[in-house]
């Protein structure tokens, strides 16, 4: 069964500025990064126990080609995400999300 996902604005706004910022740096690659995240997306509505368990009852999906990290909660009826951060990012930014 295939979850709904929710993604919360901040986690929105986590990904229009990492897109708008590839794309900054190369025409085309805020599209890749876009493309990639929904990619992300679709697996993890699709098995979201696949990924690990970072932080109480938080799992974190890292993307293919990006150093990024989708930080995301399994509820009754769907997939909520909190974040989608740089690897690089102190984890207490997304853990006040939670």
């Amino acid at each position: 069964m295939t979850l709904e996902v929710r993604v919360r604005p901040e986690a929105e706004e986590d990904i229009a500025d990492a897109a708008t910022w590839y794309e900054d740096q190369l025409p085309g690659l805020g599209q890749d990064f876009l493309d990639q995240v929904l990619e992300k997306l679709l697996s993890i509505a699709k098995q979201p126990e696949m990924f690990p368990v970072v932080y109480k009852d938080i799992r974190r999906a890292l993307l293919n080609r990006f150093p990024f990290a989708i930080y995301y909660r399994k509820e009754t009826d769907a997939i909520v995400v909190l974040a989608v951060i740089h690897g690089s990012r102190n984890p207490r930014h997304w853990k006040k999300r939670t």
